[in-house]
């Protein structure tokens, strides 16, 4: 079986190198197969026939994080998220099956199954049950037990089904913006999305959320699943498209960052490639939307040292980087601080930190070891991942930090204002 990559992609690659300071998982090995240009010539060796489709092979395209800070480092302009993405749907063909896939396809596109699910996991992270359960995995199942003890709580109420459709602001209307509510945004962070509805209206905007709407379908798209991703698409340009908002606003920037791409994987469809060219131009990132459209600075400040962590979908996928630091600026004033490493990858990177629990969980250290050096007191990201990641991080080093998103910071000082 051949890998069918554009050639054109593999040989954009000079192997000069560039790539190699900025990996997070040549930093953890220093082995050139772990490295994108390493990862690059097992492409072109399964390309072109002289290597098989090995376990080892498809280990490597799973090793790494998709991370793409290769992609802002390389002076060829090399599409390497692309090509990993692509070798993992040929891995995927090959395996025929996989448990992760099949769970992503399962529950994730299906809404009333994915609250059923969050419901258990909810029920079980309280109270009496938790303190039973807990006990017992770490004797019987420690690798499970440890995972267990680092995810998230599961929200107690989500947002999507729990307010109208349309949404009106109390002030004269500036617009129309659709709002992606999304699979794991809702079921662990719907507080988020309640704050990013909140900031919206404070700005003017009418909020629709479509009832259609599904998962984005970066999950799948990251894994391998290419049709799957592109049938949640479908639904999602169909959904969107009926609000008819002006700009579709997108809280999550993995989500956002998938989303961006409807274009290219409908290139070649002719029932959705205009539509989805159009669809890509509307998506905007949360802190890229307030940025250029202007939003209200809030009298009170953040008073307590603060960081910027970039989420890797946010400053190497879109290249948006000076919007949510901008903002974060304004809002912390002369309590910003500089994050070392702010764009280097905390190892959420998707279900990785999942799959890869010991491997993201020494990406992990670094990035808690920089946050510890800042001097800061709160961490703000803009990315459900990086949200649960480094708030694990700091609880496992039973560290006195907040992890928050750019839309629920600028929530609070909107509502210390009124208070005021």
């Amino acid at each position: 079986m051949s890998l069918k990559i554009s050639e054109d992609l593999l040989t954009q690659c000079m192997h000069c190198g560039l790539c190699l300071p900025v990996c997070p998982t040549y930093a953890l090995t220093g082995l050139e197969k772990n490295s994108p240009r390493g990862r690059i010539r097992l492409m072109k060796s399964v390309m072109d026939g002289s290597l098989p489709v090995t376990v080892p092979f498809m280990d490597e395209m799973y090793f790494c994080l998709d991370c793409q800070a290769c992609q802002t480092a390389c002076p060829a302009g090399v599409k390497y998220g692309e090509l990993v993405e692509s070798a993992r749907t040929l891995v995927e063909k090959k395996k025929r099956i996989r448990l992760k896939n099949f769970v992503i396809r399962n529950f994730v596109e299906r809404r009333r199954a994915l609250r059923m699910l969050a419901a258990i996991v909810r029920f079980c992270q309280h109270g009496f049950l938790e303190r039973i359960m807990l006990p017992i995995l770490r004797m019987c199942l420690p690798q499970l037990y440890v995972r267990a003890k680092l995810m998230p709580r599961i929200a107690k109420k989500f947002l999507f089904g729990e307010v109208p459709e349309v949404i009106e602001p109390d002030e004269i209307v500036r617009g129309t913006v659709a709002m992606l509510t999304g699979c794991v945004m809702d079921v662990f962070y719907a507080d988020v999305n309640r704050d990013t509805v909140d900031v919206l209206l404070a700005n003017g905007w009418r909020v629709v959320i479509p009832q259609d709407q599904v998962c984005c379908g970066s999950l799948g798209g990251h894994n391998g699943d290419a049709e799957y991703s592109k049938r949640l698409a479908r639904k999602n340009i169909d959904a969107f498209e009926k609000s008819d908002a002006a700009y579709y606003v997108i809280n999550s920037a993995g989500c956002c960052a998938f989303m961006k791409r409807y274009g290219e994987l409908f290139s070649d469809d002719p029932k959705y490639s205009e539509r989805a060219r159009g669809f890509r131009k509307k998506v905007k990132e949360f802190s890229e939307f307030i940025y250029e459209t202007g939003f209200r600075k809030p009298l009170c400040k953040i008073a307590e040292p603060a960081v910027y962590h970039e989420p890797c979908h946010l400053v190497h996928t879109q290249k948006i980087s000076e919007e949510p630091r901008s903002i974060v600026g304004e809002l912390a004033g002369e309590n910003f601080r500089e994050l070392n490493e702010a764009s280097w990858c905390c190892g959420s990177a998707g279900i990785y930190n999942v799959l890869r629990f010991d491997d993201a969980s020494r990406l992990l250290d670094r990035k808690i070891d920089n946050i510890r050096k800042s001097g800061a007191r709160l961490v703000i990201t803009g990315n459900p991942g990086c949200l649960a990641q480094i708030n694990s991080g700091i609880q496992k080093e039973g560290l006195d930090f907040e992890v928050l998103h750019p839309a629920t910071v600028l929530n609070r000082l909107y509502k210390m204002d009124a208070a005021r």
